[in-house]
């Protein structure tokens, strides 16, 4: 409930932000250093141009997906004790704060202090690391960790994510066509990402050989489909990924959970 919450609360001021960001959008996107990042988006940038509004739907797909999944799997799962839907909940709960991207064009308007950047910069890194771990701690606990250990698991995954926002450096006068600030170390951490995403599919593979559960092995699919669709989705500059990142994304929190519902309510 409280993920649902945080969503609604993330709705409406991206709302009330995108009504008075709204005209400066084109200025932003002129603006913006570099094409957004990404394996796919850079396969697609000399084919297609940036468009200045897409990062505002990519804000609203993000925190609508976040908003309707997350009362999706409070009404079909209800009080079910599983770590997995927990981490798997904390992962949707994690894109609700997309709407932190709505300072830039913001400032361009009003002129505020570049402090008010840095810090929605890093609200932003720390929900997206968050989001990762957050998978990924579902993956171990699929494959058998103790769930003695969540409170553990969410404290290490906090701090972590902490580290990485607090510390990586954040440029506040530079950003990208999807209106995230430039940072350091980006590809270090493609490469962190990456190995994240290879390792969380191996352990849900590895649970369904291990808990005689096949539905592990799409659990697995599932979670590099989401972890892909968030990708194309957040790092959106036109509708030829942003179309394509909001369909992957649904397509595999819908294999996830409808296999998590069946492992633990046998519909």
């Amino acid at each position: 409930m409280g993920g649902f919450i945080l969503s609604i609360i993330s709705l409406g001021l991206l709302v009330l932000g995108a009504f008075y960001a709204y005209p400066a959008f084109p200025e932003s996107a002129a603006s913006a250093a570099t094409r957004s990042g990404g394996i796919f988006h850079k396969l697609l940038q000399g084919f297609f141009e940036a468009q200045p509004y897409i990062p505002l739907w990519t804000m609203f797909g993000s925190v609508a997906f976040s908003f309707i999944s997350t009362l999706l799997v409070y009404l079909f799962f209800e009080k079910t004790q599983s770590s997995e839907i927990l981490f798997f909940g904390f992962f949707i709960i994690s894109l609700s704060f997309e709407f932190a991207r709505i300072i830039i064009p913001l400032r361009v308007l009003f002129q505020f202090p570049a402090l008010y950047l840095a810090t929605a910069s890093r609200l932003l890194l720390f929900s997206r690391y968050f989001g990762l771990f957050s998978i990924f701690a579902a993956s171990i606990f699929a494959a058998g960790l103790g769930e003695q250990k969540q409170i553990t698991i969410i404290f290490i995954m906090i701090l972590a994510a902490m580290i990485i926002a607090i510390n990586v450096p954040v440029d506040c006068l530079v950003w990208d066509s999807s209106l995230k600030l430039i940072n350091g170390y980006d590809s270090m951490f493609f490469i962190v990402e990456t190995g994240v995403l290879i390792i969380t599919v191996i352990t849900f593979f590895i649970s369904a050989y291990t808990r005689s559960a096949k539905e592990y092995v799409f659990i697995g699919i599932g979670s590099f489909m989401a972890i892909a669709g968030r990708s194309l989705l957040i790092a959106s500059d036109s509708w030829f990924t942003l179309i394509p990142g909001i369909l992957i994304l649904t397509v595999g929190t819908w294999f996830i959970c409808s296999k998590l519902h069946k492992i633990y309510l046998w519909f």
